[in-house]
């Protein structure tokens, strides 16, 4: 018998990244989630949080090119615009995005608000060595709404917001050259892979097309 069958079990003594995680695609927020998020956000008059939920919604944006959004970007003659684009920075390419007259809304009150006076971004950090939030934060934000209304944290994610909108847009059309414009993909295999777009889908798609 080898010495080495003699030896003790090896136990690591730190657990792997996804120990316990749900991993994988995040889940898009249906219609009532959203709702039920901004409603909370509304009585509890979180400014911040309900501009920030509201321009995620819209933009679908990347975390990172989110929390990185000047109020230059969208704000313009005392009004919040009701387009805007930005350079992508994953990449390097425009990507354009409506805001909706509640997201006007909430996004005019948070820019009146005294804590944003003198900042350059729109969600500034209360780190003086940090012009604006992290993503890390923003996950934090996003965990704290998901929570808000029962849902389980660990199925939702930033890519959840980014994915909310133009999943209910491809349910409604099936439009996946719209779905890849808006979401700013160079290649339209990125935008199936995104929604997760399968053949059940595309013969739900069909089966609605009459000739």
């Amino acid at each position: 018998m080898s010495a080495s069958n003699n030896l003790p079990m090896i136990i690591p003594s730190k657990h792997a990244w996804n120990h316990c995680r749900i991993i994988g695609q995040k889940r898009p927020l249906l219609p009532k989630h959203v709702w039920a998020i901004r409603v909370r956000l509304e009585l509890s008059k979180r400014l911040r949080d309900l501009a920030l939920f509201n321009m995620a919604i819209d933009s679908k944006l990347r975390g990172c090119d989110l929390v990185r959004l000047r109020v230059a970007d969208v704000f313009s003659a005392g009004s919040v615009k009701e387009r805007a684009s930005i350079l992508q920075s994953k990449t390097k390419t425009p990507v354009r995005f409506e805001i909706t007259k509640g997201t006007r809304i909430s996004v005019s009150d948070w820019i009146a608000h005294p804590l944003m006076s003198g900042h350059d971004y729109l969600w500034p950090s209360r780190f003086q060595d940090r012009p604006h939030i992290s993503t890390r934060q923003y996950a934090r934000m996003l965990k704290d709404w998901v929570m808000s209304i029962g849902l389980e944290p660990s199925a939702y994610g930033t890519h959840s917001m980014r994915r909310t909108k133009v999943a209910q847009i491809y349910k409604k059309t099936g439009n996946l050259r719209a779905v890849q414009l808006l979401l700013g993909h160079t290649k339209m295999d990125s935008t199936v892979r995104y929604l997760g777009v399968d053949l059940e889908d595309a013969l739900a798609i069909s089966e609605d097309v009459e000739i």
